[in-house]
């Protein structure tokens, strides 16, 4: 096992990128794709169409199907507005505890992962060994997302995935979806005392966020029987609502935030689907039979699968072999897993430090988490030589 010494170092250096997911990632990728290269992994990097921001998808071992994939998002969350007893970006020691944003989401699994790049690379493996660390997870999963295009046009098809987000190194097999949207209504202004000659924007927006909440309650009686997770439907919630100018003016504009996290993969559909009907069918018509300019547009904001629990995982048999713990949970919290899992790559959670730190002031990891981590991380090495 590497030295835990050693481990500290790679994420000082890593936490020293501020890789906010506003700002690139680049200097992150070419520092990891360095260590990688200099013990012979194959490497591939993949940029968005900024340029400004890229994948990074390395091999160890040999070509071919089968491989396992190691995966952490390079991004982190802001700390504008936050009260820090130190510098985010430089890493602090204290108690055994080590403080900077994304020590825990996740550059301490990313740091892991390099830190046993040598290791792996001691002896030929006769199974592929990926690494794969993506960008803007944080507002969408985008670079999961591309990197699953990635792989398929590259005919690349890994076994199984280990998504070392924080879950203080417990197994985790399942989580919710996330779907976020915008919804736009665009009316047609007027003078209030007249309401019929214009399009009242909010008026609408009103009444699509009353079926949106006629759907919510639809969607408890879809949970599944043996459904885990907490609340054990498919939720759905109206997170913000702005329009209008003043009380004496039809507003000819108003936006609606709306999310849901489903339980499987049906119920989205089920919304989409109804609410895309109530529009079509009820909404929209009457907005144009006074201005023909008038509409209703969504925006996806993002659109990230669940991961769903299964009867037979390689991921999680492989995790559960090399941490020693039987029983798999799973959590509120989304992850890039889904994403895998729908790839067709089996794929399960489990990674250094408490989601309960994560996107807070003085965000940590433990050191003796990182050494859970690497000892799971050693225990892999031999499986695969």
């Amino acid at each position: 096992m590497p030295d835990i010494a050693h481990t500290k170092q790679i994420l000082a250096d890593l936490l020293a990128f501020p890789t906010v997911s506003a700002d690139s990632n680049l200097q992150l990728i070419a520092y990891a794709a360095e260590i990688l290269s200099d013990a012979g992994a194959r490497i591939s990097m993949h940029h968005d169409e900024t340029g400004a921001k890229a994948n990074l998808f390395a091999t160890l071992g040999p070509e071919g199907d089968g491989g396992i994939v190691l995966s952490g998002h390079t991004d982190v969350v802001p700390v504008d507005g936050q009260e820090w007893t130190g510098d985010p970006f430089t890493l602090r020691e204290v108690d055994g505890r080590l403080y900077g944003r994304g020590t825990c989401d996740m550059k301490g699994f990313i740091a892991c992962c390099l830190a046993m790049v040598p290791v792996f690379a001691q002896k030929p493996l006769k199974r592929p060994l990926h690494f794969a660390f993506t960008y803007d997870e944080e507002v969408g999963c985008f670079g999961a997302r591309a990197l699953m295009e990635e792989l398929k046009r590259a005919a690349i098809r890994p076994a199984a995935a280990i998504i070392g987000e924080p879950t203080s190194m417990r197994i985790i097999e399942g989580h919710k979806g996330c779907y976020e949207y915008t919804t736009e209504f665009r009316g047609l202004e007027g003078h209030g005392s007249d309401p019929d000659r214009g399009v009242n924007a909010v008026e609408y927006a009103v009444r699509y966020v009353s079926r949106l909440m006629a759907l919510a309650e639809e969607l408890k009686a879809r949970a599944p029987a043996e459904s885990r997770f907490q609340p054990p439907w498919t939720t759905l919630q109206v997170g913000l609502m702005q329009g209008g100018a003043a009380r004496n003016v039809i507003p000819g504009h108003c936006r609606v935030e709306w999310e849901m996290r489903p339980v499987q993969e049906g119920d989205a559909g089920f919304v989409k689907d109804d609410i895309k009907a109530y529009i079509d069918q009820v909404l929209r018509p009457a907005m144009k039979i006074v201005s023909e300019e008038a509409d209703i547009v969504t925006h996806v904001v993002g659109e990230v699968e669940g991961l769903e629990p299964v009867a037979q995982s390689e991921a999680r048999r492989i995790v559960s072999e090399l941490t020693g713990l039987t029983e798999a949970e799973v959590v509120a919290f989304g992850t890039e897993a889904g994403l895998f899992q729908s790839a067709g790559i089996s794929a399960v959670i489990c990674g250094p430090g408490s989601i309960e730190e994560a996107h807070k002031p003085d965000e940590f990891v433990s050191v003796e988490q990182l050494a859970a981590c690497l000892g799971m991380l050693e225990r892999l090495r031999p499986r695969l030589a």
